[in-house]
């Protein structure tokens, strides 16, 4: 019998294109589903009748209750090795959780690709030339200012080298790092208050835990230039939104560049959508043509290896 396979979380309607599906017409049938997460009730009568389930980074929340409303449901996968939306003690219970590579540049490219378009007001100037206006304002400069790192893992080096490149002095810290590890890559390690207070750029390269939840909180953004420009590129509970809006409104900050919030979708009348100083996008660094592909071209490979009894990249 057919193996029912979905793959949801797709609100653009690119997967169908970005892989040959048709690799798994010998195993099952594979329907794709666009909707936007929501309750566990809705969820379940929407996923009740699949056996594999294909999920797009953290967008739908699979905890134990929904788990545990899908009965059919035996090999769940996701993009990437890590989902915090994934309950694994739960999928224990008898579901099998692959995961994938991801393509390494993606985040980092779109970290700088916001540092330079917030820094020059690129959206203003571009929104400004279609209006049949020129050159509003003056823009801002990046070489000789500081470009400050918040989690010197693979992504914060990555973004760390485009700084040295543009001739900015880099400088970082997270609770981990040494001033040996930083040294490494030719950054200078610095303490919290410092890396704060330094910074001309500061950008947020940690993973999302207890641990960093909160950590860019009212105090750590009061330490900061009223010149400078905080850049989220990592998950958005890692800075307290209250307190960055408040700063953002109040202008003891000069911007923020964001593309990761609260909650996602972004609701329709928050404030990131109408704040002058803000350049907001929707969670796009790791949409590219790249990852999607490495993506979903490895979850064929999970459902492949799934089926024929030995599975591969389990995270459970």
């Amino acid at each position: 019998m057919a193996v029912q396979i979905a793959v949801i979380d797709d609100w653009q309607d690119v997967a169908r294109n970005v892989v040959d599906w048709s690799q798994l017409d010998d195993i099952g049938q594979v329907t794709f589903v666009h909707d936007y997460p929501a309750d566990n009730e809705t969820l379940a009568q929407r996923l009740g009748a699949f056996e594999v389930i294909c999920v797009m980074r953290e967008r739908t929340r699979f905890d134990a209750d929904l788990l545990g409303r899908l009965p059919n449901l035996k090999l769940l996968l996701t993009g990437g090795m890590r989902n915090a939306a994934l309950d694994l003690k739960a999928a224990a219970l008898g579901i099998q959780v692959c995961g994938t590579d991801s393509y390494k540049h993606a985040a980092p490219e779109l970290t700088w690709a916001l540092i330079m378009a917030a820094t020059r007001n690129l959206v203003a100037q571009a929104n400004a030339l279609r209006a049949g206006v020129w050159q509003q304002g003056l823009g801002g400069d990046l070489h000789g200012k500081t470009l400050a790192i918040l989690g010197l893992g693979s992504i914060g080096q990555r973004v760390a080298q485009f700084g040295q490149v543009f001739g900015m002095r880099v400088i970082a810290w997270s609770e981990n790092l040494t001033a040996e590890r930083a040294a490494e890559f030719g950054v200078t390690y610095v303490s919290k208050q410092e890396l704060f207070e330094q910074a001309d750029v500061l950008s947020v390269h940690l993973v999302l835990s207890d641990r960093s939840r909160g950590l860019v909180d009212a105090e750590a953004l009061g330490w900061m230039k009223p010149t400078a420009l905080l850049v989220n590129t990592a998950r958005g509970p890692i800075v307290d939104e209250a307190a960055l809006i408040k700063a953002l409104q109040k202008r003891r900050l000069a911007g923020a560049a964001l593309d990761v919030f609260d909650v996602e979708p972004l609701p329709p009348h928050h404030p990131f959508r109408t704040l002058e100083n803000v350049l907001a996008t929707p969670h796009v660094g790791y949409v590219s043509q790249q990852n999607y592909h490495l993506f979903f071209s490895q979850m064929i490979e999970d459902i492949q290896a799934w089926s024929a009894g030995q599975p591969i990249r389990l995270l459970t």
